[in-house]
């Protein structure tokens, strides 16, 4: 359209335009060596998992269920590990071994000679919360011995409380241990917000804005996911994966909805 002379051009809006790839993680929590429900982090609550994707409570049947939807990656929390310090290697063995799944796992462990042992039972990738970190240092050192593409380092939070001490300064404000945390150069974090594990109340969007700003790493995000309109607000912002389990598990999101959304298993 020409006016005085000028050319307007007005282009149609596309308004379906394609989410960036967002990977998607499904969860599985293993407790006195079955496969239970966390909620808010509430660990003494916790029941038996009830899934309409597996009848049963083994982590293996759960897994390879999660492996015939086309998953090719699970979360593990290991609570036996990160509450008694006896990991549930064994089953770690046999869930990769079976099912061919990539395995990231939290264990809770605190020495480099615990994450060699997670390795050498088949595990992908070892996980460092917050929670049970002795220091810093032990992030620096696991890294310079494993490697830190075997290690992601997991900011667990109660809300916007840190758990978990990270040295002098302001070790319990998220923002203040994410500067300490990316000073070890892992290239893969977490973000656990276990007040909202399997609350359904959704992510704490405004801090995770705060969060993903200027960072050059790959962030995954766990706790409060409800359903696809959640993941479509988190790949806006840049979140690498989302780790998911009440909202698989119940049914409120699914394998089908993802592909449709373009995002990965």
């Amino acid at each position: 359209i020409k006016n005085n002379g000028i050319l307007f051009c007005w282009l149609p809006i596309n308004r379906n335009k394609r989410l960036k790839a967002l990977k998607i993680v499904p969860v599985i929590d293993i407790l006195g060596g079955v496969a239970v429900h966390a909620i808010r982090g509430e660990r003494s609550e916790y029941e038996p998992l009830k899934s309409v994707l597996c009848p049963s409570t083994d982590p293996l049947d759960i897994a390879m269920a999660f492996k015939k939807l086309g998953f090719n990656e699970i979360y593990l929390a290991d609570l036996d590990g990160i509450i008694t310090g006896h990991p549930n290697f064994s089953v770690m063995r046999q869930i990769a071994e079976t099912t061919k799944l990539s395995l990231m796992v939290d264990a809770g462990i605190t020495d480099v000679e615990e994450a060699k042992k997670l390795l050498n039972n088949h595990v992908s990738k070892v996980i460092i919360g917050t929670e049970t970190l002795p220091s810093m240092n032990f992030v620096r050192e696991t890294v310079a011995t494993l490697g830190k593409e075997q290690i992601i380092v997991s900011l667990d939070l109660k809300g916007e409380r840190v758990l978990g001490k990270l040295g002098s300064g302001q070790p319990n404000n998220p923002l203040y241990a994410l500067k300490e945390i990316l000073k070890t150069s892992i290239n893969q974090i977490i973000v656990l917000d276990l007040a909202r594990v399997g609350s359904g109340e959704g992510v704490n969007m405004p801090l995770l804005q705060k969060i993903m700003k200027n960072l050059g790493v790959e962030v995954f995000v766990g706790g409060g996911v409800r359903g696809m309109a959640d993941l479509k607000d988190l790949a806006n912002v840049g979140v690498f994966g989302v780790l998911v389990a009440t909202a698989l598990h119940s049914g409120k999101i699914t394998v089908k909805e993802i592909e449709q959304a373009g995002f990965l298993l």
